[in-house]
């Protein structure tokens, strides 16, 4: 996922490695895998997100890094052009698999072992999927790890070395149930939306992130703080759990929507300003749809609402003569 790299994830560039590079210059596409889940190809953007990701819990920078750097250096051992690697555009699957099975299985032995593995098969998938996906000009997003996730945690329980430490993530609202919507309800469910892309859910880590966002440029940080307050306004006059509005349950995928057809991957104007209103407005809708198809598993919706409304839209995208692809 990436700005200055729009085109599709299967994009080749040239066959390149990392030989001739400095030592420090190793570390960047690994920074900036962690940037690409929000599209940004800025190590700077990733360096903040990281901090995000420490202040919400070392174990989600630990797991996060853990996961993006194992997806990386696969890509990279595997084959996969350097400036794919470099530009961070296969770790950012691994980031957020890290980031997810550490809150949904706890920190121990086995979810370090896991998140390996699950980065090595992100990052065979996302290869698999950009294959079927780039000749019909679709990214993969985070199709790889919403699959890799998804299948996990439903697996997870018929293992007891798995499951033994899992943490209860149900939402908010099962232990705090009504849809009377407070002001900080409001104003800390716009900043959870953000920060809940990465599984975050204190306002000030949403905060950062956006922070990071600014520093990738006020548009884009704009759109993501706008993408994330339609979410939950969706939610909100659906009648969704005020709980679960302020946690930001409601905004996340539609910061990401957004963010993807707001100048990322769609050229934006007037009009392809308010088709990307209704991805994020569309995305926001689904999230309640997702989470209650995996209420087995908790409820968690991941990313797919992203994934799939971005698809569709993306996809829907030539149709329209005034709606514009990016120039891959």
């Amino acid at each position: 996922m990436a700005t200055s790299s729009s085109q599709p994830d299967g994009k080749r560039g040239r066959t390149g490695s990392a030989q001739g590079e400095r030592p420090l210059d190793a570390l960047l596409p690994v920074l900036r895998g962690v940037a690409q889940v929000d599209f940004q190809p800025s190590h700077w953007v990733g360096l903040v997100f990281v901090i995000a990701l420490f202040v919400g819990g070392w174990q989600y920078g630990v797991f996060g890094l853990l996961g993006t750097v194992v997806a990386t250096a696969t890509a990279h051992l595997l084959g996969v052009t350097w400036d794919r690697v470099s530009m961070g555009l296969e770790g950012f699957c691994g980031t957020l698999i890290g980031v997810s099975l550490v809150l949904y299985l706890g920190v121990s032995w086995m979810t370090f072992f896991l998140v390996i593995g699950g980065a090595i098969a992100g990052s065979v998938l996302t290869s698999a999927t950009n294959t079927v996906l780039t000749p019909y000009g679709l990214p993969t997003f985070t199709a790889p790890f919403c699959v890799i996730t998804t299948v996990m945690v439903i697996g997870g329980p018929s293992f007891e070395r798995v499951w033994a430490g899992h943490v209860n993530t149900s939402a908010p609202s099962v232990t705090d149930p009504g849809t009377t919507v407070s002001w900080t309800d409001v104003w800390q469910g716009t900043f959870n939306g953000v920060g809940q892309v990465f599984f975050q859910d204190k306002w000030y880590v949403g905060v950062i992130f956006l922070v990071g966002l600014l520093v990738a440029g006020r548009r884009i940080a704009l759109v993501a703080f706008l993408a994330s307050l339609l979410g939950l306004l969706v939610g909100w006059s659906f009648g969704a759990q005020a709980a679960d509005l302020g946690a930001g349950l409601y905004g996340y995928n539609s910061v990401l929507t957004g963010i993807a057809l707001a100048g990322t991957f769609v050229v934006l104007t007037s009009i392809s300003g308010v088709y990307a209103a209704i991805g994020a407005a569309c995305a926001a809708a689904l999230t309640a749809g997702i989470g209650n198809l995996f209420s087995v598993v908790g409820g968690h919706t991941l990313t797919w609402p992203f994934v799939l409304v971005t698809w569709v839209f993306l996809a829907a995208a030539p149709m329209f003569a005034k709606i514009h692809r990016a120039a891959t």
